[in-house]
């Protein structure tokens, strides 16, 4: 077998093959071998017919097009292999001649990844939110833990503001009473925005046994985004009771003994969670100045394909679950189609260069991932999945998944390594002296991504499938 490589683009080759024809014996051997199971011949024994006789009854034109459509995956792969090209997706074959025991020439047109020249990136400098936690954060942080511990009693006076509303609801759309659209002993908080439009003001003075009529977008079921009329019912109003603020509340709702020792607790958690978000924050700063700094073509086709998986996540997953459609899904965005189209390329774009740009990092910086790292990020993937490690494990592992994990943490080492090169400033001009989790990067690249791009979706090998 003799090959060629030719460079269509930076991001697209055309392999030109040429293969003796003695090197498709053994796919003949087969062909004609399953020809043999598949045909009875009068006075042959099934799987007994002679070539000569399947050449003369079905044509020696059947036998060829089995055997080269055997032949043509391991011919395109050692053509790959050959030439040491890193391809992405499936190869667009052309049979460009085939001479009956002489040769089989044929082309594979395929996108490769592009070659990448990473420039020095100790210089990049970004600056994030300073981590400042304040008096009034920590009121807040408690106040919403008060709230928590709050009781009702009921009272036998109109609703307010605050109170705890039991209501039953209907809900009609033409006048029809929805089968969907019916509940009872409904616990709502007036003020909460957990429920319909317009029910607050629907409710607030109604005393228990009051009854009022609302008109309203139904945001689930059936008959989601269409307007319907609402009949809510009050059957039971009660006021909501604060615990005092005091060391007897500190107990009741921590470990601590005093009030003070929980405002302390809440200030240490708090000032934790803003240095996540300002280390998420430098990370996510100093991917974008990267990529910035380095030139990536995108393969069309792989663009084409990430762009259409977005759509097709968004539309069949994400927005079903919520009830609603493309259309009306942009209508609460304020979007238009094309909007929505601009951003759906721009997200797939930054997400293919960034798989390409740490990828080639982690093989300029020879980065591996050992199972300690792989398993603390699957536990980590499993709680925000909201299964269990066993069950994510088994998920990730029946579906062909654990070289996309390893990527993710590869990739989250990369770009530790190119946060720990930065200069990272807060807002008060302070040099961040992050300690990076490269679990952390991993989830920051997930994000950037945010799906999988096409090329580890759909980069079938040649073996599974090549289109003749």
């Amino acid at each position: 077998m003799k090959s060629a490589v030719e460079t269509l683009n930076p991001t697209r080759v055309r392999l030109s093959i040429e293969v003796p024809f003695e090197e498709l014996k053994d796919s003949l051997d087969a062909a004609y071998k399953k020809i043999n199971q598949q045909v009875t011949v009068k006075g042959f024994r099934k799987g007994k017919i002679p070539a000569r006789v399947i050449d003369q009854r079905f044509g020696r034109g059947a036998v060829l097009e089995e055997a080269v459509n055997d032949a043509l995956p391991k011919f395109y792969t050692e053509a790959v292999n050959e030439a040491e090209i890193d391809v992405l997706g499936q190869p667009e074959v052309d049979i460009t001649e085939l001479k009956d025991g002489e040769t089989l020439n044929f082309t594979a047109e395929v996108d490769v990844r592009p070659t990448i020249e990473i420039p020095d990136y100790s210089g990049i400098e970004v600056e994030v939110d300073a981590v400042e936690v304040t008096d009034e954060d920590i009121e807040k942080s408690v106040e919403q833990l008060r709230e928590r511990f709050a009781s009702t009693s009921p009272v036998e006076r109109a609703a307010e503001d605050g109170d705890v509303v039991t209501i039953d609801l209907e809900a009609k759309v033409d006048g029809e009473v929805l089968e969907d659209g019916v509940a009872s002993g409904v616990s709502y908080t007036i003020g909460s925005g957990e429920l319909l439009d317009g029910i607050d003001d629907a409710v607030k003075g109604l005393e228990a046994g009051g009854e009022a009529t609302f008109t309203s977008e139904l945001k689930g079921g059936s008959a989601a985004g269409k307007e319907a009329e609402v009949t809510v019912k009050v059957t039971q109003v009660a006021a909501r009771e604060l615990p005092e603020l005091d060391d007897e509340f500190a107990q009741l709702a921590s470990e601590f003994d005093t009030l003070e020792e929980l405002k302390a607790d809440s200030r240490k958690r708090l000032e934790n969670m803003k240095q996540y978000d300002q280390a998420t924050q430098a990370q996510e700063r100093v991917l974008e100045k990267l990529l910035e700094l380095v030139e990536v073509p995108v393969p069309e086709k792989l663009l084409e394909d990430e762009i259409n998986t977005r759509k097709h996540n968004l539309e069949h997953h994400q927005l079903g679950q919520m009830g609603l459609d493309l259309e009306k899904y942009l209508e609460i965005q304020g979007k238009t189609a094309e909007e929505f189209d601009t951003e759906t390329k721009e997200a797939a774009v930054k997400g293919i260069k960034t798989q390409f740009v740490l990828d080639e990092l982690v093989k300029r910086e020879k980065l591996n991932v050992n199972q300690e790292e792989l398993t603390e990020h699957l536990m980590r993937r499993a709680a925000s999945s909201g299964m269990s490690p066993d069950q994510f494990a088994q998920a990730v592992v029946e579906g062909g998944q654990v070289p996309l994990l390893v990527g993710e943490v590869a990739r989250g080492k990369a770009l530790a390594v190119v946060v720990e090169a930065a200069t990272v400033k807060d807002t008060n001009g302070e040099v961040i002296d992050l300690d990076d989790d490269e679990d952390e990067t991993a989830e920051t690249v997930q994000a950037a991504s945010e799906e999988t791009p096409a090329e580890d979706k759909a980069e079938d090998t040649a073996e599974d499938k090549t289109e003749a």
